[in-house]
């Protein structure tokens, strides 16, 4: 990357527009990069998928109980492999973050190498943590869910009670501006939960810190990060969907020439070669928005110390100045990048650097 290219990096706060066109450059400049980087935890989820899929196929349609036996193991089998490349994919987005903050810092280059010396560092923690983000995630989904389903069920019930007194489409109507406003403050509840615990890997990587540590790191962090977060979803929605209509219409046609019934609620009745065509084009569409959601929420991580902390000051003082001598003191908040992914920050202490420099 030439010098130029490299000041157009220049850390900023950003809104969700800048931090979408941000992710997007990156994501063009450091293609097949970041491909590379992805593809391990997609591959392990897309064996999981083409298994569950083949083997559910054949658990509805034996008569043996063996048979049934065998095919219910790999089906589970399946879920865990794709469970297991969900999880992997939180472990490397932590250091997919700390190459990030090296290239920005440093300017050195972004390499899959790099990132997985960073998760292999720290893999065990990042696993407890990945499956702790799981679990959180599950909750907030559960919670965000039963929240919309009560309001939802009470607006549906008025709906049908106002029907009894007005006309049908007015009553249609109320009932569809009751649903978009019921969906709207799930929909934030949704994303104020999860994006609780959306920088773990990241404090872990680039600031040192424990699981624990990560944790409480995160919660303080997220907070004012709802409107970006949903904006990028969003934005990952739109490019996955389009990603997917494009890679998955070819073999749509040919499958609906060849007889098959497209239909989602008969994919059982699919035929193999349809079943896992299907499933591995999905998958293929994830890795291909695998490093939008990486460089994301790393750019999003970043951006968050940058407004809370001044991590733009502290990043600028880190590149142009020479490296300090170890002091044993340590910033208030955190260091611009930890000596190490294994090192933890040293307590605060009421003197030394406020930019935690060494």
């Amino acid at each position: 990357m030439t010098t130029s290219t490299f000041n157009q990096l220049a850390i900023a706060p950003l809104g969700a527009g800048d931090l979408i066109d941000r992710a997007v450059r990156l994501y063009r400049r450091h293609f097949f990069i970041l491909i590379r980087i992805a593809s391990p935890p997609v591959v392990v989820a897309a064996a999981g998928s083409v298994l569950q899929a083949v083997s559910w196929r054949k658990v509805v349609s034996t008569s043996s109980a063996g048979s049934l036996a065998i095919y219910l193991f790999l089906v589970a089998i399946g879920f865990l492999l794709t469970m297991a490349g969900t999880v992997f994919s939180l472990i490397v987005m932590g250091g997919a973050t700390r190459n990030l903050v090296t290239h920005l810092l440093s300017n050195e280059p972004v390499s899959a190498r790099a990132t997985y010396t960073a998760v292999k560092s720290r893999f065990w923690g990042l696993l407890a943590a990945a499956l702790f983000m799981v679990l959180w995630l599950g909750l907030s989904f559960l919670i965000g869910f039963v929240v919309w389903y009560m309001a939802f069920a009470f607006v549906v019930f008025g709906s049908i009670m106002l029907a009894q007194v007005a006309p049908v489409w007015f009553s249609a109507v109320i009932g569809i501006i009751g649903f978009i406003a019921v969906s709207l403050p799930a929909l934030w509840l949704l994303f104020f939960l999860a994006g609780r615990i959306a920088y773990v890997p990241q404090a872990m990587l680039v600031e040192g810190k424990g699981v624990f540590e990560a944790l409480g790191r995160s919660f303080s962090l997220a907070g004012g990060n709802v409107r970006r977060l949903m904006a990028m979803s969003l934005f990952a929605i739109f490019v996955s969907y389009s990603a997917l209509m494009i890679l998955i219409v070819p073999l749509g046609w040919f499958g609906y020439l060849s007889g098959v019934d497209l239909s989602p609620f008969n994919q059982t009745e699919w035929p193999a070669w349809y079943a896992i065509g299907y499933n591995v084009i999905l998958q293929i569409s994830h890795l291909l928005l695998a490093p939008v959601w990486m460089l994301g929420l790393s750019l999003l991580y970043v951006d968050e110390r940058v407004r809370h902390e001044g991590y733009d000051i502290e990043l600028m003082a880190a590149r142009q100045l020479s490296a300090m001598p170890e002091l044993g003191v340590a910033s208030p908040l955190a260091p611009a990048l930890s000596l190490g992914p294994t090192r933890k920050s040293a307590p605060p202490m009421a003197t030394g650097s406020v930019l935690g420099l060494r």
